[in-house]
């Protein structure tokens, strides 16, 4: 455990517990507890109400302390990770369930996933190509473990997964037949319409990639076999495969903070959701304003990722954030209203590659910051 008596504010950490957030160096992640804590609960609230399982998407913060938390909070059944080096480090952490809802193909890599369950994990990876099986079983057999397949279905984002079907079948059947592999279910989430702003949209997108998933499963009970899993479901989706009767567990993550571009999307009644609250921020000191109409703040390119757009300032409408560069961001001030030295909260466009530039979240609760995490898996893309 990290002894932050031992390290010295703007150098090794951002903050340490029990300094004023006005005090917090910056730019940082800032995380609001309470929000944080009340997003958990309410998602898992809403999982046990739909009578699923919550699976939450540890790529999202990257962080054991977090996955814990939810673990506690949220009553989580593990964790998915996209990586074979995220896995681990969430399976040192004390997160005993772990699944990369990703194939892993490369010889190394396989090698290191089949060494996961000796940490104390059960293991879990996703399937696409029944050449993988031969890989997979090599290497648990050298490694004397048991790794748990699901077989990935594309439903609709377009990149990784067979279709629906027989190929679905072909693959867990040989995976069944194999010693050192369990066939566990069907993994099935389609990412690519996650962000998209109309309800009736998303339900549409959703109603077929549960047609697809509810024919297969269909197909492999008359193989006797049956799926333990069948996962998916994000933020923007989890409440269609939660009512649905065919998903039995959901992969939500950025629910946990929010993001500006989660925010876009629409409810059933047309307005912008709002269920869950925004956490995370990029804390960030206005450090020129030479310009009357114009702030200048140290968040740029390399404090957040712009991929899904800007950031918004947060609780401000009188100030914009419009633009940045590596190491600055632009901030329309048109009545002078901010001085050199002002903190502001951003809320980032894309939480989860956001998080990856970070070494830390400054947990803040009250105005004094409580805790520090580290960015436990930052830099896991392998």
């Amino acid at each position: 455990m990290t002894n932050y008596n031992d390290l010295e504010v703007g150098y090794d950490v951002p903050a340490v517990p029990g300094m004023n957030e006005a005090d917090i160096q910056t730019p940082c992640l800032v995380v609001d507890l309470d929000a944080l804590e009340r997003n958990i609960v309410k998602m898992g609230n809403y999982a046990k109400e739909m009578g699923v399982r919550h699976r939450i998407h540890g790529k999202m913060h990257k962080s054991v302390d977090i996955a814990l938390l939810q673990e506690k909070l949220g009553d989580s059944c593990g964790v998915c990770c996209q990586k074979v080096s995220e896995a681990e480090v969430f399976a040192r952490g004390g997160i005993k369930d772990v699944l990369v809802s990703n194939q892993v193909r490369d010889p190394a890599k396989i090698d290191r996933l089949a060494r996961l369950p000796k940490l104390g994990a059960r293991t879990i990876v996703c399937v696409d190509d029944i050449a993988n099986v031969a890989e997979l079983a090599a290497a648990v057999k050298k490694h004397d473990t048991q790794i748990e397949c699901l077989v990935e279905i594309d439903c609709g984002a377009g990149r990784c997964g067979v279709q629906e079907g027989q190929p679905v079948v072909d693959i867990a059947k040989a995976i069944e037949a194999t010693a050192g592999l369990t066939f566990s279910g069907i993994q099935a989430y389609q990412g690519a319409m996650q962000h998209m702003e109309s309800y009736a949209g998303r339900k549409e997108k959703t109603d077929i990639a549960i047609g697809m998933v509810a024919r297969t499963i269909e197909m492999l009970k008359a193989e006797g076999l049956e799926c333990n899993i069948v996962g998916g479901g994000g933020t923007g989706s989890y409440y269609f495969e939660g009512a649905s009767g065919v998903f039995n567990e959901l992969q939500c993550g950025s629910y946990a903070f929010m993001d500006a571009d989660y925010q876009r999307i629409h409810d059933e009644n047309g307005k912008k959701i709002s269920e869950f609250e925004n956490s995370l921020f990029i804390l960030t000191s206005v450090m020129s304003h030479t310009k009357a109409d114009k702030a200048i703040c140290d968040a740029g390119l390399k404090a957040q990722s712009v991929d899904s757009g800007l950031p918004y300032i947060f609780g401000r409408d009188d100030v914009e954030y419009i633009k940045c560069s590596d190491e600055h961001g632009v901030i329309t001030d048109p009545t002078g209203a901010l001085k050199v030295n002002e903190k502001l909260k951003l809320v980032p466009g894309h939480c989860d590659p956001t998080c990856n530039v970070h070494d830390y979240y400054v947990g803040v609760r009250n105005g004094k910051v409580e805790t520090l995490w580290p960015v436990s898996a930052r830099g896991k893309a392998y």
